[in-house]
């Protein structure tokens, strides 16, 4: 029976040897969650804490906390209960680097800003410039808004007949120059062209009503400036009718007024955030 169980104990050493590497593996894999743990604790540094820490070594082992050259060893006071003036941790409320990614984000957005806004007002001091030089200085006005530069361009006598979608050829060149400006290789800004009316119903067979109208005339202006280079990409078109008055519509004058094409260049930073393309 002896010989026999020790034929039987061999035979499970046998069946069993070809797993003894699980022990060497299972030794190994231990070895690593220990190392990712270290290097997990070791990336892981308060700076604070640090800063604090390296204070309180450095006053421990200082002539001012332990006089005469006295130790712990040689049964003198602790070093941290001698008398003395507080430690002061070594920038004790920073946790982050001075220069953060943040900071540098918003000041190449501050520049790009700031270097857009100067674009627009060389292209309005161009505008007017040229429209006080040939003779439209009383049609076209232009302002810097918050979403861009705006240069309203009277319809009357200017661009269209009353009634009419057709452009005249008195507001070809204001508008060739507008186009020009427009198309230079350092502005890439988006350009918005609005039609609006006065609101005096309109009576014909080929605008309904003022909405019509507008939209017709903002698309001939459209088309006009396509055709002088502006890309369709940075273009888009609407027509208030007589809902974006800017001046009063109980007179002769705000009518004439509010008669116009506003062709709008659009801040870039603007455009971003109400989804317009850029």
């Amino acid at each position: 029976m002896s010989a026999h169980g020790g034929r039987r104990g061999g035979g499970h050493e046998e069946a069993h040897a070809d797993e003894r590497w699980l022990l060497t593996y299972s030794d190994m894999i231990t070895l690593l969650m220990a190392l990712f743990i270290v290097m997990w604790a070791v990336s892981s540094v308060n700076v604070s804490k640090f800063d604090q820490l390296k204070a309180s070594l450095h006053s421990a082992f200082s002539g001012k906390v332990l006089p005469d050259s006295s130790s712990v060893l040689t049964g003198s006071t602790a070093p941290f209960e001698q008398p003395g003036a507080p430690v002061t941790p070594v920038n004790p409320d920073t946790t982050q680097p001075a220069f953060s990614m943040t900071k540098i984000s918003a000041s190449i957005q501050q520049g790009a800003e700031q270097a857009d806004l100067e674009n627009l007002k060389r292209l309005q001091q161009r505008v007017n410039s040229f429209a006080a030089r040939h003779g439209f200085a009383q049609d076209v006005r232009t302002t810097i808004q918050e979403r861009g530069l705006v240069v309203h361009v009277l319809t009357d006598g200017v661009l269209f007949d009353s009634g009419s979608a057709v452009l005249k050829p008195a507001g070809l060149e204001l508008l060739g120059e507008i186009g020009k400006l427009v198309d230079q290789p350092d502005i890439v800004n988006p350009v918005s062209v609005e039609g609006n009316t006065d609101n005096q119903p309109i009576h014909s067979a080929l605008y309904p009503s003022n909405w019509e109208l507008s939209t017709a005339r903002a698309n001939a202006v459209l088309e006009f400036l396509l055709g002088k280079g502006l890309k369709p990409s940075r273009a888009s078109v609407v027509g208030y009718g007589a809902e974006k008055p800017i001046a009063s519509n109980s007179s002769d004058s705000g009518r004439r007024r509010n008669r116009r094409v506003d062709i709008v260049i659009l801040r870039r930073s603007f455009s971003s955030s109400k989804g317009v393309p850029s």
